[in-house]
């Protein structure tokens, strides 16, 4: 498993597998056990927030998710 101990913050990965499969993006967080990986721009979903204040207006944030580290590769090495 070479990919995990090259895996580290600010690395620029690409994505071999999934809906974003040939992006690139930098590498904003690895999770405890390395399985998983926080890339920036890629693996974005919607989430809908309630208003926390009375007259405010919900809103719908994007927000990425975490992508398994089998489906990324370690860029310009």
């Amino acid at each position: 498993m070479k990919l995990k101990k090259a895996l580290k913050k600010g690395v620029t990965v690409k994505v071999l597998a999934g809906k974003d499969k040939g992006k690139t993006g930098k590498v904003l967080k690895v999770t405890k056990d390395k399985t998983r990986a926080l890339i920036e721009g890629v693996n974005m979903y919607k989430k809908h927030k309630r208003p926390t204040k009375q007259g405010q207006k919900g809103e719908i944030v994007s927000v990425p998710r975490t992508i398994h580290t089998s489906n990324l590769e370690v860029q310009g090495k």
